[in-house]
């Protein structure tokens, strides 16, 4: 609870009074959009996910950067174009994400884009497979200004964390957590906040209580379960935990599923936060995974000219008026609490 508490006190700390206010004109929009079935918006993201790469060391089964079936190119995120980009946002940004797909510490220089942004007051989260984090790297993490630090667990035992996290080795995501806990001690640093994000699949659903006591053995602040989106659902998945609260989908009875969600026809995200890819292109959410709605291009385009333009107003406009036609959106819990 005194880590979540610095956390937020910490998060806070970045509000400016330009980050206020394009928080009030994106909620503002966003409100009157839901309300009148008619796409409105201003202001500037909230939020944004930079993806570093989409190279990935692990092959997870449910992972586009794992099973390598990307469409688009893999590579890595050109150090002038994110500068470039966040000079253009840093005034209204208050959150970034350094994470879509692929593993952040593959890019050589990962930490120094970190600490570009951190230096501008923004909020700065990554996501890792903690492979990469040797006692050089962890004491650079901490020294980057990193604030939040999602390590990915998903298992307590070698046998059962390789099932999902393939070609991974629990040993190294232990070392990397203690290393970074060391050195956030002796630097006397309170970030980053250390998160163990795991994953529930039904080989690992035994493993809850198990995750939490190791969490609290290594220092680690806090244990976040979450659900598993599953591609090919329809029939059914290995994959698929029997703890139904963790299960974004529910059996018909019939040998098939559905997710659980209603899709309502409006969506946060659109309003608040988008991800921009590897190569420059800005795509909805997280649920794009393969930059299949491309709505700019920040080779060819400021921010405030695609953020406003009419791909994106066009977009906007589609999802309010029927999600459920929106092939990315109908496997999305957006909305919907199933998280633990």
């Amino acid at each position: 609870m005194a880590s979540l508490l610095t956390d937020g006190l910490n998060f806070f700390s970045k509000a400016t009074p330009g980050r206020l206010w394009n928080g009030a004109q994106v909620v503002g929009g966003y409100v009157l959009s839901k309300l009148t079935g008619k796409a409105r918006h201003w202001g500037l993201p909230v939020a944004l996910s930079f993806e570093p790469t989409t190279s990935c060391n692990l092959r997870c089964p449910e992972c586009p950067s794992g099973l390598r079936s990307f469409t688009r190119p893999t590579g890595m995120l050109p150090d002038e174009l994110f500068r470039k980009t966040i000079d253009e946002v840093a005034s209204r940004l208050w959150y970034l994400i350094f994470y879509f797909q692929g593993e952040p510490y593959l890019h050589p220089n990962f930490l120094e884009l970190v600490k570009y942004a951190a230096d501008k007051g923004i909020y700065t989260a990554t996501s890792t497979n903690a492979h990469y984090l040797n006692d050089h790297n962890a004491r650079r993490t901490v020294e980057s200004g990193l604030d939040r630090l999602i390590i990915s667990l998903d298992g307590t035992t070698q046998e059962v964390y390789q099932q999902y996290r393939v070609g991974g080795k629990l040993d190294k995501v232990l070392e990397g957590t203690r290393n970074l806990i060391k050195w956030r001690r002796e630097l006397k640093s309170q970030t980053p906040r250390v998160v163990f994000q795991f994953l529930v699949v039904r080989p690992n659903e035994h493993q809850l209580e198990e995750a939490k006591e190791l969490a609290r053995e290594l220092g680690v602040d806090d244990v976040w379960f979450k659900t598993a989106q599953i591609y090919d659902y329809h029939n059914g998945s290995p994959l698929i935990p029997t703890i139904d609260y963790y299960s974004r989908y529910e059996n018909q009875g019939d040998g098939t599923w559905n997710i659980k969600n209603r899709l309502l026809n409006h969506c946060w995200k659109m309003w608040h936060s988008c991800v921009i890819t590897w190569d420059g292109l800005v795509v909805p959410c997280c649920f794009d995974k393969d930059a299949e709605y491309r709505l700019g291009d920040l080779k060819t385009q400021t921010f405030r000219q695609l953020w406003h333009g009419s791909k994106y107003r066009n977009f906007r406009a589609a999802l309010l008026k029927g999600r459920d036609q929106i092939d990315m959106c109908r496997n999305c819990t957006e909305g919907t609490k199933v998280w633990g």
